[in-house]
């Protein structure tokens, strides 16, 4: 049976603060942890993004504090400024009920702020460990009555080249402190690190089995880069999407593709490197209030974000790393509600969906992209729903005057209003026709099938109805099979693989029937622009 906060030994204060926060039981690592922390226990938390680990760390925090007096007792550490200011708005709803005074301090905001904070008297601070070096420098800020420490997401501080600064300032604090240390994963570099500082810590871990939270739906498609963002928009058209992260790989493509959304009518922001810290809170400001819906970033900038109610994660860019789709993925689904994480794979990065599986614990599935039919019967459905509504208000005096005047003229009621909704709707873009997704690729019993030439080769017989022969210059000799055929035509020029009908392997050549759509398209892109098995790919009429 699950606990209740008011069971691990929270004072009332704390237990009414965490309700009014939604809260109704404690989360596994806040269950396993606040115990231990409560006790005076130095802890080692391994936990994903979005479980609950900041009210674990905070609410004993909270308990170890004597509100009133001049100098910090507690310090929590964290990678991002973002992340600091967010672990500083939840513990000040946790603590709203008393005189506990927190504070954060981060690079980017005028050092008089914090300076003055700081002279009236803080009991809990919250900072990146740069700006904390250069206080402590200065002698601004004393961590001598410091006795509770937090390392918030260690392993982002040793990715983005703070441990140094981290084991800095552990030499300003008493050796008599307790220390809980928060990560994800625990490399190396973060299990010395608690063995030079912690003493007996425990480890504590809520990651068993997946390392992916199971409220979160993984879904993945096949899809060529310049297909990337029709098929991105036609999801945006086809999910209710309340508010969503786009990852890019690069600064100036998750700009690039926040220009384009907005363009398209789809209200979004970039995150990047490229702006300053103004712009940056500007821009997660709106996200947060949901002035806009979209927020694409790079990971570097996305870095210790805790943004609540994102329902879906789109990896527009397949991420560098498993570590990195772990962490991308698990902002969303948080605090026990649904969420959806979309991965876009292009046809060369197929085997890295097979890593992040197994690194995951978890099989992703593949999502099934909305036809352009249903896109279109979906905006039919829209428009139909605001137009009902807007005869419903019933303030159309003037247009039904216009439309009987019209009808006057010998014009037909039906035809009238036809061509009013066709101007109407004529801001809307176009759906492409084509097929957006890659085929999947041939099993292996069914890539390794051995096509033997019936008695009349293929060549002589004619296609099926619709389809066109076409000649490749590679055969047997080179170690051709079907499976190279289908994903050098399919995935090198950007069709989908039911257009490519019976194939016939011969010693030297290969014969290949393709959808007669696709056949000028196929032949104009392998004129020797692309090789199979290191061999110039050449097709023509058969």
């Amino acid at each position: 049976m699950a606990l209740k906060f008011e069971e691990l030994g929270l004072q009332p204060q704390y237990v009414q603060a965490v309700e009014q926060m939604g809260f109704d039981q404690p989360t596994p690592i806040q269950e396993a942890t606040i115990p231990a922390l409560m006790e005076g226990r130095n802890v080692i938390g391994q936990a994903q993004t979005g479980t609950g680990k900041t009210a674990a760390f905070i609410l004993p925090l909270l308990h170890r504090i004597q509100p009133g007096k001049k100098t910090p007792q507690a310090l929590v550490m964290a990678p991002t400024r973002e992340l600091a200011i967010q672990v500083t708005e939840a513990a000040r709803r946790m603590a709203q009920d008393t005189s506990v005074r927190i504070m954060t301090v981060y690079g980017g905001q005028a050092y008089g702020i914090q300076l003055r904070q700081i002279d009236r008297g803080v009991d809990v601070v919250v900072g990146t460990p740069g700006r904390l070096i250069d206080l402590l420098r200065k002698k601004s800020l004393n961590l001598s009555q410091v006795k509770y420490v937090v390392l918030d997401e260690a392993d982002e501080m040793l990715e983005m080249g703070f441990i140094e600064d981290v084991e800095t300032i552990f030499k300003e604090i008493p050796e008599e402190r307790q220390i809980a240390l928060f990560s994800a994963t625990l490399p190396a570099a973060i299990r010395r690190l608690a063995d030079r500082y912690m003493d007996d810590p425990l480890e504590i871990s809520v990651i068993s089995g997946q390392r992916t939270v199971p409220e979160t739906t993984q879904q993945f498609l096949r899809v060529r880069d310049e297909n990337k963002q029709a098929v991105l928009t036609r999801i945006l058209e086809a999910e209710e999407i309340k508010s969503a992260l786009i990852f890019t790989r690069t600064k100036a493509r998750a700009q690039e593709l926040s220009d384009e959304l907005n363009r398209l009518g789809y209200p979004a922001g970039a995150l990047h490197g490229d702006l300053n810290q103004e712009k940056r809170e500007w821009v997660l400001d709106r996200f947060r209030r949901n002035t806009i819906h979209l927020l694409v970033a790079t990971d570097v900038a996305a870095r210790g974000l805790d943004i609540e109610d994102v329902s879906h994660v789109f990896n527009f860019d397949m991420p560098e790393d498993t570590d990195d789709y772990i962490h991308r993925i698990g902002r969303t689904g948080r605090a026990g509600k649904k969420g959806n994480a979309i991965t876009f794979i292009h046809p060369r990065e197929r085997g890295r969906l097979s890593q992040i599986e197994n690194y995951a614990k978890q099989k992703i599935a593949e999502y099934t992209l909305p036809t352009r039919e249903e896109i279109l019967q979906k905006r039919d459905e829209r428009f139909a729903e605001v137009l009902t509504g807007q005869i419903s208000d019933g303030h159309c005096k003037r247009e039904s005057a216009l439309v009987s005047k019209l009808v006057e003229f010998g014009f037909n009621p039906m035809e009238i209003a036809a061509a009013a909704i066709k101007m109407a709707r004529a801001g809307e873009t176009p759906v492409p026709a084509a097929d957006l997704v890659e085929p999947a690729p041939l099993t292996r019993s069914q890539a390794g099938r051995k096509y033997e030439p019936a008695r009349g080769s293929r060549a002589h017989r004619r296609p099926e109805t619709g389809m066109i022969r076409l000649r490749m210059n590679l055969g047997g000799q080179q170690g051709l099979r079907p499976g190279d055929v289908v994903g050098a035509i399919a995935s090198e020029v950007g069709i989908p693989g039911k257009s490519i009908g019976a194939i016939d392997i011969q010693d030297d050549h290969t014969y290949v029937d393709v959808a007669e759509k696709h056949a000028r398209l196929v032949l104009q892109k392998s004129s020797g622009k692309y090789s199979l098995r290191g061999k110039t790919v050449v097709l023509r009429l058969a």
